[in-house]
């Protein structure tokens, strides 16, 4: 302790709390904060000021002392030079810094006012009780009569700056739980706010989902009239017709192929031999890969002329084969029923078109178009009904976090006040 002097300790006077109970509404907790805050300003405001103005009279006798001190010569022509010297240089420095560094206090208005009394006076004890601490032994042995005065004059102002400083940090933390009281109905309101938001888009999504259950419904029944119609019917029986058909092809690929494979190896060497223009380039290669494809009524002069080119090639050797006189039938063989081939893949085409166009005439033309658009809606729906559940499922969130926040703020209120609250949820 500066000074080499201890402070003497108050006695604790008990207080007696009674908690009380009360109800009130959520609603109600922004006043109740408010009122209660306003009182603790008050209370605050009044007992700083009381103290304020129990330590002014210590201020005053402070700078009376130092007055009287400048003044006193303190006998040091009795004792000896060197220990003057060292007497009147301590004198010096306390009187300075009683006259420069104790101040008036600052009146008490307003809570900002009680912050700086509580700066100016632990500037004053500091400087005063820096300044005794390094002069202590002069004060005591040479200004022995100024002690007791300087010792309860500082004990006095050590004892109110602590019941300042307690009272500014009783009000400081009754300041943080209002801001924090504050910030948790900050967060209850955004719930509040949120749910009301979610409760009107599941009325939107319902209401979508209904208005695109009538649509469904309605695209439904324009689905099953179209399908119910004879003319689906028959569409339905030509398109089973059109698919079966085509086995056909199957047949007559397999007969050309049989004829065109015994062929296919100097068919595959003069191309290689034959300098052919680009569309006979295209025929040949379709005779030896595809030859259903090439047998149409205008390659027929162009395959015969491929075949009969083969022809000579084997003759002239030109072309190499096992079996000449074999291969030379077979080629043969090929001219000979090409006509009837070609009339084979003719009629299959003929015929495929004939019912495809029939399929294609009784073809519904909005078939599509609805089914199209009954898929479309269905996910609509889905989509509709899945962001219900999830509002649904974060309402049931919400609805239970604003319960664990009420009961934050009953604690918090009851550290604030002696009054246990009791916060209904209305």
């Amino acid at each position: 302790m500066v000074f080499g002097w201890g402070k003497k300790k108050q006695e604790e006077i008990p207080i007696e709390n009674t908690p009380q109970n009360k109800e009130i509404v959520l609603s109600d907790v922004k006043n109740v904060v408010s009122e209660l805050y306003e009182l603790r300003t008050s209370q605050t405001i009044s007992e700083i000021k009381h103290l304020r103005n129990n330590i002014e009279p210590m201020i005053i006798e402070l700078l009376k002392i130092g007055h009287v001190l400048e003044n006193d010569d303190l006998k040091v022509d009795d004792i000896d030079k060197h220990l003057a010297i060292i007497v009147v240089r301590g004198k010096k420095q306390v009187i300075d810094v009683i006259k420069k560094g104790v101040t008036n206090l600052p009146e008490i208005s307003t809570i900002e006012d009680t912050a700086k009394l509580n700066s100016s006076l632990t500037l004053i004890l500091k400087k005063v009780g820096d300044v005794l601490g390094r002069q202590t032994t002069i004060i005591h042995i040479f200004a022995k009569k100024y002690a007791n005065q300087l010792k309860e004059n500082l004990e006095i102002m050590i004892q109110n700056h602590s019941e300042i400083k307690n009272i500014l940090k009783n009000f400081e933390s009754t300041k943080i739980i209002s801001i924090e009281i504050s910030n948790v109905l900050k967060q209850i309101k955004n719930l509040q706010d949120s749910r009301i938001e979610k409760i009107q888009k599941i009325a939107d999504s319902d209401n979508n989902v209904k208005s695109l259950e009538e649509k469904i419904s309605s695209l439904s029944e324009s689905i099953e009239k179209v399908k119910s119609s004879d003319d689906y019917k028959k569409y339905l029986e030509l398109k089973n017709n059109l698919e079966s058909f085509g086995s056909q092809k199957l047949k007559i690929k397999n007969n050309i192929s049989t004829h065109f494979t015994k062929i296919s190896r100097p068919l595959s060497r003069y191309e290689y031999a034959s300098a052919l223009d680009k569309d006979q380039k295209n025929i040949l290669n379709q005779m030896i890969n595809e030859p259903f494809d090439a047998l149409i009524s205008k390659n027929k002069d162009s395959i015969i002329l491929i075949l009969e080119n083969v022809r000579k090639g084997i003759s002239s050797g030109s072309i190499s084969v096992k079996d000449i006189d074999k291969t030379l039938s077979q080629i043969t063989d090929t001219e000979e029923t090409l006509d009837g081939l070609i009339k084979q893949v003719e009629a299959y085409y003929e015929k495929y078109q004939s019912i495809q166009n029939d399929t294609n005439s009784l073809k519904p033309d909005n078939l599509d178009s609805l089914q199209n658009e009954l898929i479309k809606n269905t996910s609509f729906m889905e989509d509709s009904k899945l962001k219900s559940k999830t509002f649904q499922e974060e309402i049931k969130e919400n609805d239970l976090k604003i319960p664990q926040l009420v009961s934050e703020i009953e604690r918090k209120l009851h550290l604030f006040s002696n009054t246990k609250y009791t916060i209904l949820i209305s």
